[in-house]
């Protein structure tokens, strides 16, 4: 299990979530995702999610392992099932989807 799992309260594991955002380097679609996906864990998930930013020029070996389709790109891990967005987040009521959130109206 991730590290910043185990750190957790068993309590609070259900209601956190584990998200990783893998972007490429300082380009504007990656310093948008970035700002915009913050807001919204800020602004809905408030003080529930851990959010780890890989550069996958920085950490070549971890996006290796990712098996990366595009850039940025959004893994929530947890809660299951895990899921994949990509995209700068600009649209949030479709990432709130995407993290299970929302529900399809």
């Amino acid at each position: 299990m991730n590290d910043s799992l185990d750190a957790m309260h068993e309590d609070d594991v259900e209601h956190q979530y584990v998200l990783r955002l893998f972007i490429a380097g300082a380009s504007v679609n990656s310093r948008r995702a970035v700002a915009n996906l913050r807001e919204i864990c800020d602004h809905y998930l408030k003080n529930k999610y851990s959010l780890e930013i890989v550069d996958v020029y920085q950490q070549k070996v971890i996006a290796e392992q990712e098996q990366l389709i595009a850039l940025p790109l959004l893994v929530k891990r947890y809660p299951l099932p895990e899921r994949r967005m990509v995209g700068d987040m600009s649209n949030t009521q479709k990432v709130l989807r995407g993290l299970g959130v929302l529900t399809e109206s």
